[in-house]
């Protein structure tokens, strides 16, 4: 089943509702620079991050920021590229963004672009593991609040970080 953006004031908002990734938090990024310090953090934080990203490329440029991003960490994550939204030559393709790479690699597309990144994908979490890093935590001296910090940077939920930086050493 095809999905067809509606018109509106914004090609990111579009884009966004139309790619069918979860929308309930993202980060939008604008256009980024073209090259230097500020694009390299820019495109290691959409790698890294949990959530959809959503930014605006120029043409030319679509397969270089694909390449980037996928030789930055962020290649299995899914991604769309919309352009030309609700106009007569609309195009939405979706793969990896290494996949999107490739193709976009080999030629540009023509006209207004939005490129977005859907979310990581969430991986399972040991919790014997996490248990284990806040005791060893615990016995080197690291306070509570550290270890729940810690644990969630890991990919522990909230919940269960602070349960665990918490517990009392047996």
């Amino acid at each position: 089943m095809d999905v067809v953006a509606i018109p509106g004031a914004s090609a990111l908002l579009a884009a966004l509702s139309a790619a069918g990734f979860g929308a309930e938090r993202f980060t939008f990024f604008g256009f980024l620079a073209r090259r230097g310090r500020e694009r390299t953090e820019a495109l290691a934080e959409i790698a890294a991050s949990a959530h959809t990203c959503v930014l605006y490329e120029a043409p030319g440029r679509v397969g270089a920021t694909l390449g980037e991003l996928a030789a930055g960490g962020g290649g299995a994550r899914p991604c769309a590229v919309a352009r030309e939204l609700t106009k007569k030559f609309e195009e939405f393709r979706r793969g990896t963004v290494a996949d999107l790479a490739g193709h976009y690699g080999e030629a540009g597309p023509r006209g207004e672009v939005v490129i977005v990144v859907g979310p990581r994908a969430e991986e399972a979490v040991d919790e014997d593991e996490l248990s284990r890093r806040a005791e060893q935590m615990r016995n080197e001296g690291v306070p509570p609040r550290e270890i729940v910090a810690r644990l969630v940077e890991v990919g522990a939920s909230r919940n269960v970080a602070y349960r665990l930086g918490h517990e009392k050493a047996p």
